[in-house]
């Protein structure tokens, strides 16, 4: 880790893909690392950052609680310039950063700044209130985009996604039986956590190939 972004995979990577963390957990989270790993075994160069609330509870007792994810917009723009990516980048990140992450995405793209969007369990609406969609900008999305969503995920399951208008530069890879961290029960699934982290990083591998 230097001082803003924690690395894995080829520094010479053809692509990289820079992924911010959620709501509650940092970059470093266990799921996140698992991720990361899962996507540099296939060749990316993956950096993770923290946004600002994050990275002050590392220093402090406070549980700063997060921003809006509108209000992290100018840190995420932030990160993407400060990581400088040779090659193309995709940009991204599980759950609320990758929220983050797809209201910022068209911008760049139109800026040629980035080539796709990748999120790792979309926060379509808070646990236990499917009302609160989170899903408005979806609908108008032109940025290449992959979704890998557990089909169990309190934050949005798959039948309760079937009913969502999203753009169609938007595809959802399901993982069955997964949960928000795209965690699957083996006994009721036949998955372990490392089987669908090798399904997610092999799909995003060939989507990204389809990027210009």
């Amino acid at each position: 880790m230097n001082d803003r972004f924690l690395f894995d995979g080829p520094p010479d990577a053809e692509t990289s893909i820079l992924l911010a963390h959620g709501a509650g957990g940092a970059m470093d989270s266990a799921s996140m690392t698992a991720a990361a790993q899962a996507l540099a075994a296939r060749g990316f160069r993956v950096a993770r950052f923290e946004f600002g609330y994050m990275a002050a509870r590392r220093v402090s007792d406070s549980r700063t609680p997060p921003p809006r994810a509108d209000k992290l917009i100018p840190e995420y723009v932030a990160a993407v310039q400060a990581l400088k990516a040779s090659g193309r980048l995709i940009i991204g990140g599980k759950s609320m950063g990758g929220r983050v992450a797809s209201m910022v995405a068209d911008d760049l793209r139109a800026k040629g700044g980035i080539v796709g969007l990748l999120c790792l369990g979309y926060p379509f609406h808070p646990p236990g209130k499917p009302e609160q969609l989170r899903t408005a900008h979806l609908a108008q999305l032109k940025t290449p985009t992959l979704i890998c969503q557990g089909t169990r995920d309190e934050f949005g399951t798959k039948d309760e996604v079937a009913t969502y208008v999203l753009s169609p530069a938007i595809d959802v890879l399901w993982l069955e039986d997964g949960d928000h961290d795209l965690k699957p029960r083996k006994k009721i699934s036949g998955f372990s956590a490392a089987d669908h982290l090798s399904t997610m990083a092999a799909r995003v591998e060939v989507w990204a190939k389809g990027l210009d």
